[in-house]
């Protein structure tokens, strides 16, 4: 028999880390995001793994865009949800369960760029978008159309290697999250 704190079960979106710990069990009766709320405040990993696999990929595709780097965005899901599951006992329900993850979410950005300044590395910036670099053949595009688009994702290389991590994040959180600006000034204190 297994004694102590049961373990926890995280699987992060991008990463195939996954740890199995003993006492887990699959429950389909709970199945509302509130039920898996008071479920996992109750301390039953099962739940809040219920509520991870809702989530995980937002957080991760946040993550991701923010820092620009698979392992660094893995890393910083993973802090993410070991933050939510020692806190998720303080969850009230005044705001949205994502909202809450979300908070969560930006302080962990936020400490991440200060311990980068601390190391005085900027993070690479690696810009893709499928309206600019396609895998069609030169032919289809046509190489002056290729040509223009390597230029333009040159100049947003270029232009997002000068935002602070602060103005990217500002930038992530009012287009991918669609925040609205007083959103983000309280999310981020500014």
């Amino acid at each position: 028999m297994h004694s102590g704190q049961p373990n926890l079960k995280l699987r992060v979106y991008g990463s195939v880390r996954t740890v199995n710990r003993p006492g887990l069990r699959d429950n389909p009766l709970i199945d509302s995001e509130e039920e898996l709320i008071r479920q996992a405040q109750r301390a039953d990993s099962d739940a809040f793994c219920a509520l991870v696999e809702r989530y995980e990929r937002r957080i991760y595709s946040l993550a991701f865009h923010y820092c620009h780097d698979s392992e660094d965005a893995e890393d910083l899901s993973q802090e993410v949800w070991l933050r939510a599951y020692q806190a998720i006992r303080t969850f009230r329900g005044e705001s949205s369960f994502y909202t809450w993850l979300r908070r969560i979410t930006i302080n962990c950005f936020l400490n991440h760029r200060r311990a980068k300044s601390l190391v005085g590395r900027r993070p690479d910036i690696e810009v893709s978008s499928p309206e600019l670099v396609s895998n069609a053949p030169v032919s289809s595009l046509g190489s002056e159309r290729m040509l223009h688009n390597q230029i333009l994702l040159e100049k947003v290389r270029q232009a997002l290697s000068e935002l602070t991590t602060q103005q990217r994040l500002i930038f992530l959180l009012k287009h991918y999250e669609g925040m609205t600006y007083e959103e983000i000034s309280e999310a981020v204190g500014c």
